[in-house]
């Protein structure tokens, strides 16, 4: 027994040695060197959007992940989820204000339902062009002055990526003109003005979930629906529709936002990484998109869709139409944002 524990005694010190020579489990790093955060110290980024894996939108995700890793030497890590796998819109955003999730990039229409101003972006045929929309969001005043409005909300913007112009889908007819609307069951998300747009039109907008979308299409639950070109391809709404028309009625933005009670929680170094990975993955965002959305027009001819181009004339009527309905929403969104963005739009043309 004496040898026995003699030969104890003698391996727990070679073993005690060992270790505070490095031979044997090893101290802790220190947090800030490369590829050595601490793991105590590491924090998640749980970043949450409703459209697919092959969307521009999930690729602009997957670069601000990229650089947010690098830039903090793993003391953040991004999981990213599409699809919906953490909710829709609304309810990512609300788990966002409770601090149960982290990230998420919604167009900017759901988060009207939080902050009205922001459904500025939703009057019918506002912005006249891609140029423009660049400048008006990434360069303007107003556009920083709508995103210091979501603390308030428990909510931080980072920046603004792009969504797109919306455009038409439905099983009845070519849509060429403001009177072939008339009686459309459309699709539209659950936004007033939006609704009240479609109407004036003649439409009968059906307010539903995005994930619903493709089975009441295919049911005949309703007509059609209305979304970038990037979203009717990849979503494969050609499987269940038969035309598409360059309407560009919307150009809706995304926004980057982050839970506020994680920003806070971030160092002022971290914060600015987070702010410059959003900024500089929405140029990449950006190019893809704009380049999908020219490829996938094509490629919906291909399907068998039937393209209707919309003129500049037919266009001009439609905005026509719907700037009638204006004035019922613009004490909600404001009369002074409004006019903030149509100056900027106009000083951008």
């Amino acid at each position: 027994m004496k040898k026995l524990f003699t030969g104890l005694l003698i391996t727990s010190m070679l073993s005690a040695g060992l270790v505070g020579c490095g031979g044997g489990q090893q101290a802790e790093p220190p947090a800030g060197q490369p590829g050595q955060a601490a793991p105590a110290d590491v924090r998640t980024i749980r970043a949450g959007i409703g459209l697919n894996d092959q969307h521009p939108q999930y690729k602009g995700l997957l670069k601000f992940k990229e650089i947010v890793e690098a830039e903090t030497n793993g003391a953040i890590v991004v999981e990213t989820y599409h699809s919906g796998q953490l909710g829709d819109d609304r309810t990512m955003m609300e788990a966002l204000q409770l601090g149960t999730q982290e990230m998420t990039i919604p167009s900017t229409a759901p988060i009207a339902n939080f902050v009205p101003d922001f459904s500025v972006f939703d009057i019918p045929f506002l912005m006249p062009s891609e140029e423009v929309a660049d400048k008006v969001l990434l360069e303007s005043e107003i556009s920083q002055q709508l995103l210091d409005k979501l603390p308030a909300q428990n909510l931080i913007g980072l920046a603004y990526w792009e969504n797109g112009f919306r455009n038409l889908t439905n099983n009845k007819r070519a849509v060429a003109t403001a009177a072939d609307f008339k009686d459309l069951k459309i699709r539209t998300m659950e936004n007033q003005l939006h609704l009240a747009a479609f109407r004036a039109l003649g439409a009968n907008p059906t307010p539903m979930a995005f994930s619903e979308l493709f089975t009441a299409m295919q049911q005949g639950t309703v007509d059609g629906q209305e979304n970038p070109i990037a979203t009717i391809y990849l979503q494969k709404y050609f499987e269940v529709q038969k035309h598409v028309s360059t309407t560009k009625h919307i150009y809706s933005p995304f926004v980057v936002l982050l839970s506020k009670a994680f920003w806070d929680a971030s160092t002022p170094e971290q914060q600015e990484i987070l702010k410059r990975a959003a900024v500089e993955a929405g140029q990449v965002q950006r190019q893809l998109n704009r380049e999908a959305n020219s490829q996938y027009l094509e490629e919906l001819r291909t399907a068998g869709m039937t393209v209707t181009e919309v003129t500049e004339e037919a266009r001009a009527e439609m905005k026509a139409v719907t700037d009638t309905v204006l004035d019922q929403f613009a004490d909600k969104i404001g009369k002074e944002t409004i006019d903030k963005v149509r100056a900027a739009i106009e000083a951008a043309s």
